[in-house]
């Protein structure tokens, strides 16, 4: 059965990489994003929102179909540097990214995901979440709420019928992590660091999202689920 999908954040990287799985699956996809992407043409029947999640919502989801079975919320921000050099507008800026605009995705759209009377969230962090790595204050104290906020909706949704979840990469390669993975050998030296001996993949991350939308995952909710190699929990 066909089913409806709102991916904020799916113009590039895991977003992108989602909708093109779920597309090629026979759902109906809404990106949302700053603009829209060459890429995005290349998605059959494709629906695009313009939306800078830096700015409150102002009436850009009234287009969703009156039933959401699952909402991805993509949005991130790579800001590392020594605590004491970090800003507080930095600070802000990681967490209406990370944080605001998730809740603003969330808020507006609970009634749609209520409807599909069986729905699912995925939110994403990062392995810096729980494990304390150097230059991360700012990212790992944002995705940190996210943890909590998708407990707390966990527990309060599951009488709608909504899952939710949260996916916690380690370094993988997208665009936002271009800087990072300049040239075959910073992306070698970040892979000798992961005990599956690589950085992640934007398809890596998009087929454990595409899973927790599943009805396979009907039984998961509540949970911080890490994929990165094993950088999280392993030390070979």
């Amino acid at each position: 059965m066909a089913k409806n999908y709102l991916i904020v954040g799916g113009s590039s990287g895991i977003g992108l990489a989602l909708a093109q799985i779920l597309s090629s699956d026979g759902h109906q996809v809404w990106v949302a994003s700053r603009e829209y992407k060459p890429e995005l043409a290349q998605i059959k029947d494709i629906h695009h929102i313009v939306w800078d999640v830096q700015n409150p919502l102002s009436g850009q989801l009234d287009i969703l179909p009156e039933t959401l079975h699952g909402v991805v919320y993509c949005p991130g921000t790579i800001n590392l540097k020594p605590f004491h050099r970090l800003t507080r507008e930095e600070f802000q800026q990681d967490l209406n990214i990370n944080v605001l605009g998730a809740i603003d995705t969330l808020q507006n759209t609970f009634k749609h995901l209520k409807n599909a009377k069986g729905a699912s969230v995925v939110l994403f962090s990062t392995v810096a979440s729980a494990l304390g790595m150097n230059f991360h204050a700012s990212i790992a104290t944002a995705k940190s709420a996210i943890e909590g906020l998708a407990k707390s909706l966990a527990a309060e949704w599951a009488s709608s019928s909504i899952r939710v979840n949260v996916i916690a990469p380690s370094l993988t390669d997208t665009p936002l992590a271009g800087k990072l993975l300049a040239g075959e050998e910073k992306k070698d030296a970040a892979g000798k660091r992961h005990p599956l001996g690589r950085v992640g993949t934007a398809q890596d991350i998009a087929e454990m999202a595409n899973f927790l939308l599943s009805e396979k995952a009907s039984w998961i909710t509540g949970q911080i689920i890490g994929v990165d190699g094993g950088m999280g929990t392993l030390k070979p």
